[in-house]
């Protein structure tokens, strides 16, 4: 029997989940701290992953200890420490400042399909990573990355091409992400075997 499920995320011990959503095949490693996000069908997070406020595709591959929708801390005002918006930890009579807990959750991570994020790597909020993409393992992304480009570096900057520009549109037009199970099932010796462009030649990409 496979391991992972179409109808409950496989959830590894010691993580911390806050009002997310997860889609079918999606698997949480170890001790990953997950937070008003929505996982689409077939992606997972390897160990120790932090991701908030973040929309994240279908098949994505997220490496350990990867940040996702990094959050920040006010800059324009005297002092940038949490006691501005987390008072009422420190005192009997203050609240919590809930705009600025708003306004950091408005601040999206939008990654896109089949994209791979590298192992410590960190994303900002309100990046988006185009389908196909892949990030360098400890690269800081602070701004929004091409479909089907490699980046590195801190802060991160383009390598290279993952597929050739006319490649990734035909496979972004062919959108085999949104195949039914049993249609990956049955193409996986292909997707195993053959290069984007045969791929695409017999699937009519």
């Amino acid at each position: 029997m496979p391991r992972l499920s179409a109808t409950a995320p496989f959830i590894h011990p010691e993580c911390e989940i806050t009002e997310s959503t997860f889609g079918a095949f999606v698997e949480i490693g170890k001790g990953s701290r997950i937070a008003h996000t929505v996982f689409g069908d077939y992606s997972y997070c390897d160990r120790y992953a932090d991701i908030a406020n973040a929309e994240i595709g279908k098949f994505a591959n997220i490496a350990a200890f990867a940040r996702i929708g990094a959050t920040d801390h006010p800059l324009h005002t005297a002092a940038c420490h949490h006691f501005l918006y987390r008072s009422a930890d420190y005192w009997d009579d203050a609240v919590n400042d809930d705009a600025f807990f708003a306004h950091r959750k408005s601040r999206i991570a939008k990654i896109g399909h089949d994209t791979w994020i590298g192992a410590g790597a960190l994303i900002k909020p309100e990046v988006m990573l185009g389908h196909g993409a892949v990030v360098a393992a400890g690269a800081v992304v602070t701004k929004d990355v091409a479909p089907y480009t490699i980046v590195a570096g801190t802060p991160a900057k383009t390598l290279r091409l993952r597929q050739p520009r006319d490649i990734a549109e035909r496979l972004i037009a062919l959108a085999w992400w949104d195949w039914p199970h049993d249609t990956l099932r049955d193409a996986l010796p292909d997707f195993r075997m053959m290069t984007a462009a045969a791929f695409l030649e017999k699937y009519g990409g």
